[in-house]
């Protein structure tokens, strides 16, 4: 049986939020043919309680020192997560935060191939903390030493959606999840205009045509309209 390339650990309250997405289409692929592995461990899992408690009444935040508005998360859950996701392994550990640098193909592409830069180490674990309300206790980056992320130049409720937005972006750029490495985007020729069948759409009265030059079977012309698109 093939080893599976690539582990994220995700630290999440809300992993259920993950289900539909990586169950479906290429992602759901790379999981289920072992290029890409995805573990989830919940903070309120690792909190002492004396009585029986529902675990989304698990209490893992409290008021920001200071004051202010919201709830922060405590660090010591988000701690014991991630002592327990890598265990004695040597992993990267990321947080989403808009501040972050920008996540980018040429990030993913080294995720994928499992190396970390500058040091070039081989790296199979990937830790992604996933905050939400007014964020997670500025300790747990200073005792991880996590590195700041983002995946755009806006805030969002938590880091679900920048989690997943990592995990399809790094599957897509190990070889043998596409199929054929052409498809990956960045390493053909593409363009933001693409049409396929009928070669004229009638919709409301109009005619709609595809671009003759993509019917002309000149390689080169399509190359360079492609290039100009």
């Amino acid at each position: 049986m093939k080893k599976t390339a690539l582990t994220f650990h995700v630290v999440t309250l809300f992993g259920e939020a993950f289900d539909s997405y990586l169950a479906s289409s290429i992602v759901g692929r790379a999981i289920r043919e072992k290029h890409v592995s995805v573990k989830f461990y919940n903070p309120r899992d690792f909190v002492k309680v004396t009585k029986k408690t529902d675990k989304p009444y698990i209490k893992v935040d409290g008021r920001p020192y200071g004051g202010g508005p919201g709830m922060v998360l405590q660090a010591e859950p988000f701690l014991k997560a991630v002592a327990k996701a890598l265990g004695k392994k040597k992993g990267i550990i990321y947080f989403f935060d808009a501040s972050g640098k920008q996540f980018t193909n040429k990030d993913a592409r080294t995720f994928a191939h499992g190396y970390e830069r500058p040091t070039r180490s081989f790296i199979k674990d990937i830790v992604l903390i996933c905050g939400h309300y007014e964020g997670i206790d500025a300790r747990v980056q200073k005792v991880l030493k996590a590195k700041k992320i983002s995946v755009g130049s806006y805030t969002l409720t938590g880091g679900e959606l920048p989690a997943m937005i990592v995990i399809d972006a790094v599957a897509r750029q190990i070889p043998g999840v596409l199929g054929k490495f052409e498809s990956v985007e960045e390493e053909r020729v593409s363009s933001s205009e693409v049409y396929t069948r009928p070669e004229i759409l009638k919709w409301k009265g109009k005619k709609l045509r595809v671009p003759k030059v993509l019917l002309s079977g000149n390689h080169a012309e399509i190359t360079a309209w492609k290039k100009r698109k």
